[in-house]
């Protein structure tokens, strides 16, 4: 037999590494190292990034891979003190990224160990983490190189543990403390008086006030700046801002209820360099002296108001002095109709990302006229946008050929006629249909023979899509990843057994499928072998046999619903002591399950899950051993 690509075969490692890199997609990357020996080796020495399901492989895997300097240890359920001995020593010395999010066996002492061991580390990734606090934070401190820091919604972290992390940590440029509740303007005052490098800072959430933005005015290199949701800050900390942070690119203040637009006002008068700007759910409507003042962001390129009233001279102000606009969030906005539309259209033809979910006066003139001048239009969404109907979706196909994202859902003007006409759109990654009741298997069809691409569709409550719409999926897009298929009544066994045919798939949504037997689900567990995420509520026609199916093959699955399912004592048990890799279980109102079912249930998964939803009668039934197991361990358990 002829040996594969043999023009490809001469040429030196150097090249082939190069054209390795331009591969981006996992599918593709796969598909690499099964072309011959050669391409397996360029894919050991080229490769970077490494993500870790299973912690008994990562030894080997960090030994194979000699370029690996990001290592993601985040779906691992199993990490913790005892099992950081195994792979301590083993190329970590190179490492340079390392992403410990949702680790929650992991203490300060085996984190203080894997710090030390890793010598070169510039990132430090520790989001979610319920039990970091600021003893962990101190282990964090003793990698002194690092540069990125992310704490998202690691609770126990206080003001002592920040000032660990900035005296130890000297060189940090990108800080996120989103959610860090106990963080306080005393934390965020010392962080701005040590790390005078620092670009980008995350503050969304915290109880931080006007002092906390006054000490961020003196960072002199802060590019981004991010506070969603500071309700204790108001205009007189934007005016702090106004005459700092020279270097200020980027700013969100979303959510911020007790900010103006005098406030906003204040900011945009000090830099006019802003290039980024979401001011999203903080006022009703924009004053004139905001308008003024926008006409000097001559270099803005995204700008995000949704939520907001706006009048004419908004749509005005951006089309004449923003000429670099690529991105517009209009979500909920009033005030937006077709005319204001049209006129921001001719002359920001540069636009690539507009959402204008739930603006309801939007109609298909306006779509029309936006699709022929935007052409360099990548993402949409039409959310609740009642008026849309396929002439939209006409000249979409006609002249948008580069769209990725498309979100229809509730529109219910879409048909089949429109989805023809849409499937002219090749380069879909993205497409929202859920709750468009007028489209069926036809318009189905017509999306799978034509994109190709698509990654991620929603089906959700589409009473007209069946098997023979899941049968072209099946053989049409087979790198989807994402399908929400819930309460689309007239699926049966087969046509899901045509999605256990998608292997890339890796989160699929089948609530309330009542003609769904455990024969389907069997075919999805046997075939979708990257499966992560499964919503299964309401399947009340699988049995035993269907959970036994999922526990023996569907050895991926982190998150799993199976509320209001004809699971019993066996099948439950047996599948949450063989899904090694769970860490999220929503087990409600399982009427076949009895209290010493659901007990055995969770002793056999309680080393690894952290997450688990179960009906409030049994907080008063089950063992207090069991429940205090859980506890110790990190699982946190949500009564419904």
């Amino acid at each position: 037999m002829p040996t594969p690509f043999p023009l490809l075969l001469n040429f030196p490692h150097e090249i082939l590494i190069r054209l390795r890199q331009y591969l981006t997609d996992d599918s593709d990357s796969r598909s690499w190292r099964l072309v011959c020996k050669d391409f397996y080796r360029v894919d050991l020495i080229s490769r970077t990034t490494l993500r870790v399901r299973r912690i008994e492989f990562l030894s080997s895997s960090i030994a194979k891979f000699e370029a690996i300097d990001e290592l993601d240890l985040s779906i691992c359920p199993r990490i913790n003190d005892g099992t950081v001995s195994i792979f301590l020593g083993i190329g970590f010395s190179r490492l340079r990224s390392l992403i410990l999010s949702r680790s929650s066996g992991l203490s300060y002492m085996g984190l203080e160990r894997v710090m030390r061991a890793c010598t070169g580390l510039e990132m430090v990734d520790m989001s979610y983490s319920w039990g970091f606090g600021d003893r962990e934070a101190a282990a964090v401190s003793n990698c002194a190189e690092l540069k990125e820091v992310r704490l998202d919604k690691c609770l126990g972290v206080t003001d002592v543990g920040l000032a660990r992390i900035v005296v130890g940590c000297g060189r940090l440029e990108r800080l996120s403390l989103k959610w860090c509740l106990q963080v306080s303007d005393l934390g965020v005052e010392l962080l701005c008086k040590k790390s005078f490098d620092l670009r980008v800072l995350d503050l969304s959430y915290l109880k931080v006030t006007n002092e906390s933005l006054r000490a961020v005015a003196s960072l002199p290199k802060l590019e981004v700046l991010i506070m969603v949701g500071c309700l204790s800050v108001d205009d007189v900390g934007l005016q702090y801002l106004e005459h700092g942070c020279p270097s200020l690119k980027e700013l969100d203040i979303s959510r911020c209820d007790g900010i103006t637009p005098y406030g906003l006002t204040s900011v945009i008068r000090g830099h006019d360099g802003l290039e980024q700007l979401d001011a999203s759910y903080c006022f009703s409507e924009l004053c004139a002296d905001s308008l003024f003042w926008l006409k000097n962001l001559k270099c803005l390129k995204a700008i995000r108001l949704d939520g907001t009233q706006l009048s004419s001279a908004f749509f005005n102000v951006i089309s004449v002095h923003s000429k670099y606009l690529v991105e517009l969030g209009l979500s909920k906005c009033n005030g937006v109709t077709d005319a204001n539309i049209i006129q921001l259209i001719t002359r920001c033809i540069g636009l690539k990302v507009l959402n204008l979910t739930c603006c309801h006066s939007i109609t298909d003139v306006a779509i029309s006229s936006m699709a022929s001048s935007c052409q360099k239009l990548m993402s949409l969404k039409l959310e609740s946008c009642n008026m849309i109907t396929e002439r939209s979706l006409d000249r979409l196909g006609l002249y948008c050929s580069l769209l990725e994202e498309l979100d229809l859902t509730d529109c219910c003007g879409v048909n089949d006629k429109g989805l023809e006409c849409l499937s002219k759109c090749s380069q879909l990654l993205s497409l929202k249909l859920g709750l468009c009741t007028n489209i069926t298997d036809t318009g189905l069809i017509k999306i799978a023979r034509n994109c190709k691409r698509i990654y991620e569709l929603d089906l959700y409550r589409c009473l007209g899509i069946g098997d023979a719409g899941l049968e072209a999926l099946s053989t049409g897009c087979k790198r989807l990843t994402k399908l929400n298929l819930s309460y689309c009544n007239k699926v049966t066994d087969r046509g899901i057994e045509c999605v256990g045919q998608l292997e890339e798939l890796c989160s699929l949504e089948i609530r309330g499928l009542q003609n769904v037997t455990s024969v389907g689900l069997t075919a999805v567990a046997f075939g979708c072998k990257r499966l992560v995420d499964l919503d299964m509520k309401q399947c009340q026609n699988v049995d035993d046999s269907g959970f036994w199916a999922l526990g023996s093959y569907a050895r991926n699955l982190r998150q799993l619903n199976v509320g209001c399912c004809g699971v019993s004592d066996v099948g439950l048990c047996m599948m949450m002591g063989n899904l090694s890799c769970l860490q999220d279980a929503k087990l409600v109102t399982l009427n076949k399950v009895s209290v010493r079912g659901f007990e055995l249930a969770l002793r056999a998964c309680c080393l690894r899950v952290k997450k688990v939803k179960l009906h409030a009668s049994l907080r008063f039934m089950l063992s207090s051993e069991i429940l205090e197991i859980l506890n110790a361990w990190g699982c946190k358990i949500r009564w419904d």
